[in-house]
């Protein structure tokens, strides 16, 4: 088992390592349809697996081809970790797609909409006593 600390800069790493593959080495058109960036990495305490958040900007058809493309290039990518980050074993990795950039702003579109909504009536409020 490796320390917390351990597991956090290996993590660390991953995330820089594959969001320079992303840039750079995935040649597989499908991961260029949608804006990618890898959002968070989470590795077990035994670093044999890799989640891999990525969120995509894009149309829901662009978002379904990029995570096709990326679950294309799981095997490049594992490949390219082990030869980049020196591992007793390099870990299993799988890509997720990261949701809560959307939820947040959907979460802030209704926020902003009920203080309208709320800001509506106390102006209607304010007429009708004036009358």
């Amino acid at each position: 088992m490796a320390t917390s600390r351990r597991v956090a800069r290996v993590a660390s790493l991953i995330q820089q390592e594959v969001s320079q593959m992303l840039i750079s080495g995935i040649k597989d058109d499908r991961v260029g349809a949608g804006m990618v960036s890898v959002t968070a990495v989470n590795v077990s305490n035994d670093l044999q697996h890799a989640k891999i958040f990525v969120s995509i900007y894009g149309t829901q058809e662009a978002k379904a081809e990029t995570m096709a493309g990326l679950h294309s290039s799981t095997a490049y990518v594992r490949r390219e970790l082990g030869r980049r980050i020196r591992l007793r074993r390099t870990p299993e990795v799988v890509f997720h797609e990261d949701m809560s950039l959307e939820l947040g702003d959907r979460t802030l579109s209704l926020i902003n909409q009920l203080s309208a909504k709320r800001t509506d009536e106390e102006e209607n409020q304010g007429e009708e006593t004036e009358n």
